[in-house]
């Protein structure tokens, strides 16, 4: 049963994510990257990290998005843009910079010292157990350190992607006391 609930998940989360990076319209693609969200979270409570599920499903599924949701419905991006590049090297400084980030997940994947896998527990109690906090940061960031950090990395790609489409091109302001 849980293979099955894996693949009806993974297919619901690969829908969401393709709908979130597709769609036209800003307010499907963020409620897709809501269905994603979700997604992720039951992944954590089929792996046990019921915490870290939770903090998926309060923060990121519904904080953020639906602060997203607030920006695209206050600044209207809903309507048709002009997409045009005002700087002619922006494109490849953009793949020259991914390239370098690629490298670098890459050397850190690579070694224990990134997550700290090889470090001792700290202090024990009279029973020979380490506190909740040393436990919860130990666990985050060791056994989920890339569902924390790729969770992030998605964020503020979710928050320059939103810039992007708030931005008005070619379109000015009117000063105060000016006509539009």
């Amino acid at each position: 049963m849980e293979a099955v609930l894996f693949f009806v998940l993974a297919a619901g989360a690969l829908a969401g994510a393709l709908g979130v990076v597709l769609g036209r319209n800003p307010v499907h693609c963020a409620l897709f990257l809501l269905v994603t969200m979700a997604a992720v979270a039951v992944f954590f409570l089929m792996q046990d990290a019921d915490l870290v599920a939770i903090i998926q499903l309060v923060v990121y599924a519904s904080a953020i998005v639906v602060l997203f949701l607030f920006v695209i419905t206050l600044l209207g991006v809903d309507e048709h843009e002009r997409l045009d590049e005002p700087h002619p090297f922006q494109r490849y400084a953009a793949i020259v910079l991914g390239a370098v980030l690629l490298v670098q997940v890459l050397v850190v994947i690579g070694n224990d010292w990134a997550t700290g896998a090889r470090s001792t527990v700290g202090p024990l109690d009279e029973d020979g157990r380490s506190g909740n906090v040393e436990t919860l940061a130990r666990a985050l960031f060791t056994d989920y350190i890339w569902a924390f950090e790729v969770t992030a990395v998605l964020l503020v790609i979710a928050v320059v992607g939103g810039v992007v489409l708030a931005r008005r091109s070619g379109r000015r302001l009117p000063a105060e006391g000016e006509r539009p």
